[in-house]
């Protein structure tokens, strides 16, 4: 064998074919300032156990970004799962099931013949102590699907046997840590001496696996229960069993077997029993006027506005709506970010004085001419929006801020119900694979976004860290003030959306930066039965993105 040309850093050497990555990450690791995870071999997302045999350019993925965070956040639940079967017993382990995320962990249930308790969490977190300490391999293997079904089975993890089924490929990757066989959706790290950081939390019925975030990679946050927020994940995932509809696998067998009608039916009859609910609410507390609607992006805010307006209603509410963005400052007084564009997303981009005069007068009876922000030419304009709001009447505001009291600090409390929404996924890919909500209104926007605004698959992703960035700062602090959280998700969305979805991701050119997050999301959306379109009600939050709402959305 000759040598290849390798070019890393800018620095252009010579290494003997067959020469792993994760040697030349390890002579490199001195330059960057956290643990190399994964790497960007031409273009292409690869493990640091990847054997080089051409040319190639290569960069570096540190835990410090999103992808080389996920890959240490997968690592890190193999070692958890090897360390409770060591500590426990195969014998006295039915199932571990990483459930969803809260804090900045995830919150896993142990079925079996042991309790979760202080001491076993003890004993855990000391057993994954020691194989970071032993710097154990991470073997991947690439293995016949049908051989994996098969094994998977043998080892009793039945929702990887169904969710490679419906496998359209004819090998898996499967990875394997000292015997430990597990699959997980996506790459992972090269061994356990990279899996430094992590904690285990005892909560409610189960336990939390805290890791770091990609801003500070090398710090476990503390843990922060979030009541309010895991009152309505744990509701769904027991919806969700109820309908034995709790992972991937599970809902293609539902789709294969004809019975996606009901799912859809059911699921849209919870939302708006949900909704229902929430108008009850709001009309049994008789001194509030202003529903104040926040959320992340592609929530589906617009729609479940329009919903909880026809549920007040039908108790013999009158309900005007307005959207925060109306009260954007003029553009020339908009502030800037630090590479000095708009910056829209902070609280100092809306005249929040005037916010404040406009609802304080309507709160006191009097009659206001409304604004109206004109997004083309970056003005705010009146154009005779005169409401006023008499007994009965309440003003559904959605935006940003809407959680966060700076906005309306002229009100009083007791005037104000506060309503969180957000697409909070619970189906996961299998026991040990969760689907991130993030994912799922990525997703969500992309097809919006092609419909309603001509923007490219490619624009969104590029316009999405900033867009996560807003939410992180201004919406995720104050959900948990919220009077009440509604979960927009569907079961059955991503089946839908991948038919709108998949031929805009497949347009993105291989050399663009984000061919390779386009790429991931099409394997992820692989793994679903698609499923039409035509059966969704109009008034569906799906058709939102979708498109045929009977709202104006």
């Amino acid at each position: 064998m000759g040598n290849i040309s390798v070019k890393v850093c800018d620095e252009v050497r010579e290494y003997p074919e067959g020469t792993q990555l994760l040697e030349i990450a390890e002579e490199y690791r001195g330059r960057f300032e956290h643990d190399i995870a994964l790497a960007m071999v031409n273009g292409k997302l690869s493990e640091l156990a990847k054997i080089l045999k051409e040319p190639c350019d290569i960069r570096f993925i540190t835990t410090a970004e999103s992808c080389g965070n996920q890959a240490y956040r997968r690592s890190v639940t193999l070692l958890m799962l090897k360390a409770f079967y060591d500590v426990c017993g195969n014998q006295n382990i039915d199932k571990i099931t990483v459930q969803f995320s809260l804090s900045k962990g995830y919150y896993c249930t142990l079925k079996g013949n042991v309790k979760v308790t202080s001491d076993l969490l003890l004993s855990v977190k000391k057993r994954m102590s020691q194989m970071v300490f032993q710097n154990i391999p991470i073997v991947k293997s690439s293995l016949p699907t049908g051989e994996v079904i098969e094994r998977f089975a043998k080892h009793q993890m039945y929702d990887k046997e169904k969710l490679f089924k419906f496998r359209k490929g004819s090998r898996v990757n499967v990875y394997s840590l000292n015997g430990f066989e597990d699959y997980y959706y996506g790459y992972m790290m090269p061994s356990t001496g990279y899996l430094k950081y992590f904690e285990l939390y005892g909560y409610d019925d189960g336990f939390v696996l805290q890791m770091p975030v990609k801003n500070d990679p090398e710090t476990v946050p503390p843990f922060k229960p979030q009541h309010k927020l895991f009152s309505v994940l744990k509701e769904a995932e027991k919806w969700n069993n109820m309908m034995e509809v709790n992972t991937v696998g599970a809902l293609n067998e539902q789709i294969a077997a004809g019975n996606i009608s009901d799912i859809i039916l059911v699921q849209e009859a919870l939302q708006e029993k949900k909704i229902a609910d929430i108008a009850v609410q709001i009309h049994a507390r008789k001194n509030v006027k202003f529903v104040m609607i926040a959320g992340p992006s592609s929530s589906g805010k617009t729609t479940f506005s329009h919903r909880l307006g026809i549920q007040l209603k039908t108790l013999g509410m009158k309900v005007h709506t307005i959207g925060v963005d109306d009260y954007f400052v003029n553009r020339e007084d908009s502030p800037r970010d630090e590479n000095g564009d708009y910056n829209y997303e902070i609280l100092e981009a809306l005249d929040v004085e005037l916010f404040n005069k406009d609802m304080t007068a309507l709160n006191n009876g009097e009659e206001v001419e409304l604004p109206h922000y004109n997004f083309r030419t970056g003005k705010r304009e009146y154009k005779g929006n005169r409401i006023r709001l008499n007994d009965g009447d309440v003003l559904v505001i959605e935006g940003i801020h809407c959680l966060n009291d700076r906005l309306s600090y002229s009100l009083d409390k007791q005037c104000k119900f506060k309503i969180y929404i957000s697409a909070l996924t619970t189906l996961n890919v299998d026991e040990h694979n969760r689907i991130p909500t993030t994912d799922g209104r990525l997703i969500r926007r992309i097809v919006r976004d092609a419909r309603t605004r001509a923007t490219s698959a490619e624009d969104t992703i590029a316009r999405w860290p900033s867009v996560r960035r807003g939410e992180e700062n201004y919406i995720f602090p104050f959900q948990e003030e919220a009077d009440v959280m509604f979960n927009s998700a569907l079961l059955y969305e991503i089946s839908v959306l991948k038919q709108y979805c998949e031929p805009l991701l497949f347009n993105i050119p291989k050399n663009s930066p984000y061919y390779a997050e386009a790429n991931r999301l099409i394997k992820f959306m692989d793994y679903f039965l698609g499923v039409g379109s035509e059966n969704i009600p109009t008034n569906s939050l799906l058709r939102e993105f979708v498109g045929g709402s009977c709202f104006k959305v």
